[in-house]
């Protein structure tokens, strides 16, 4: 017995001089080192996450291709999605390559000064990058917007034209009056306290006002107005087409709002309810107010008012509550039914998807309804008008901007490389005339209209 106490004692011993040998050679965990790792891992977890965001918002890509073809008719099926491959490829180009460094380079001032392509990404900078594609991805967005309005009868080279001035100047530098101060730059409207979290404005409102400068410029498809001006219906060729392109959207769209944190935190479940709040009630609301007028539960008014939801929700999804969204949205359901019915039947403008309606006109209202529905600023929680009144400065200079500009490019276009096809081009189909195929081979029929 006495034997093995003595044994247990000198493994004691030995353990405890071990031990104190071991941690002599290993340096303490401090306090710092813990800080740095938690760092590094939120890091790693922001990037994977608006990697993934950015990933969901270049497939809304093929919604936008998916909702103008099934709108559209058949003959112009393969010229629409074109031009959505190619404003994706020539606007991440050019946005890359000046369009970055305008919006958030470190010397932004009204205009922006900074022009290379590196301006605003440091080299090595792994956040930097990640950075960058999300707002790539936001940019070709602002471009694709145009291609629906104009649909049917503008010039390809045209389309690539505008689509590389859009993303190279006119969308980076209002971008940088609003969110140059995401990165290294800093502009005047967010400056004075302009709200617009996920881009309302500043994407959807811009690519709207760009619309509806072209579809102005570019004139009305043949046979769409009558001797007496009465307008006619051109109806799309393939709904259940544009009903996924809706589906797909909403679904880029938890991407696009969510991912707008840019960060892996807990308000991205937040903002994913307020977001889908607004689509739900703005479909709904589309859909009975379009009953109402046509006699009718129409399908394409109740798709782009799931749509119109989804833009109006952008601005404010991150600051409004639930209830406040479903107004928001609910609103933005009956001002799309009746903004597509105005802009077709008095201004005379024709607009084949409604794009200058869902995204124009949704997206100024959902910038100036965070005026009302923020919950800590805006006017119906007791916050006072003074956001309001940033709010209508921000959505007013996006309309003169990107409108005025719209409208000196498309017509410079227009005198030179040409805007508008031929009379018999149009008739034929953009498919032929300009792609030399057809979408449906074999089944294509053509007529006057």
């Amino acid at each position: 017995m006495n034997r093995l106490i003595k044994l247990f004692l000198v493994a004691v011993v030995l353990s405890s001089l071990a031990v104190t040998t071991f941690a002599e050679t290993v340096e303490p965990v401090t306090v710092d080192a813990v800080t740095a790792a938690k760092e590094e891992l939120q890091t790693n977890i922001n990037i994977v996450w608006t990697c993934i965001a950015a990933f969901l918002v270049f497939f809304m890509q093929a919604g936008f291709a998916m909702v103008e073809t099934g709108f559209t008719r058949a003959k112009n099926a393969v010229n629409i999605l074109m031009k959505n491959m190619m404003d994706f490829s020539v606007g991440s180009l050019s946005f890359f390559l000046v369009g970055f460094g305008l919006m958030f380079g470190v010397s932004n001032g009204v205009f922006g000064t900074t022009l290379f392509w590196m301006a605003g990404v440091e080299s090595g900078s792994d956040w930097n990058w990640t950075f960058l594609i999300f707002q790539t991805v936001f940019a070709a967005t602002a471009a694709t917007i145009v291609s629906g309005a104009m649909a049917e009868r503008t010039k390809f080279v045209g389309y690539l034209a505008y689509s590389v001035m859009i993303t190279l100047f006119i969308y980076p530098v209002f971008g940088s009056w609003a969110w140059g101060g995401l990165l290294d730059g800093g502009g005047w409207l967010e400056g004075m306290g302009f709200l617009d979290f996920a881009g309302s404005t500043v994407v959807h409102s811009i690519g709207g006002w760009l619309a509806l400068a072209g579809a102005i410029v570019l004139g009305p498809r043949i046979g769409k107005y009558g001797p007496g001006g009465k307008a006619k219906a051109i109806t799309g060729h393939n709904i259940p087409l544009a009903a996924l392109g809706v589906f797909i959207l909403w679904f880029g769209w938890f991407g696009f709002n969510p991912g707008s944190t840019t960060a892996g935190e807990g308000s991205i479940g937040y903002i994913a309810v307020t977001t889908n709040l607004s689509a739900a009630a703005a479909a709904v609301t589309a859909m009975l107010t379009a009953w109402w007028i046509f006699k009718k539960a129409e399908a394409s008014m109740t798709l782009n008012g799931a749509l119109a939801g989804l833009v109006g929700i952008t601005a404010g999804c991150d600051c409004v509550s639930p209830i406040g969204a479903i107004v928001i949205g609910a609103v933005a359901g009956v001002l799309v039914v009746l903004a597509v019915m105005f802009i077709d039947r008095i201004l005379k403008v024709d607009d084949p998807v409604g794009a200058v309606s869902v995204h124009g006109l949704c997206g100024a209202w959902g910038t100036i309804a965070v005026g009302l529905f923020n919950t800590e600023a805006g006017l119906l929680y007791g916050g006072g008008i003074k956001q309001l009144g940033v709010q209508l400065i921000g959505v007013g200079a996006a309309f003169v901007w990107a409108f005025g500009l719209g409208l000196i490019l498309f017509y410079i276009i227009s005198k030179t490389i040409g805007l508008r096809v031929s009379k018999d081009e149009e008739l034929k189909g953009l498919d032929i005339g300009e792609h030399g195929m057809e979408a449906y081979a074999g089944f294509q029929v053509f007529s006057s209209t």
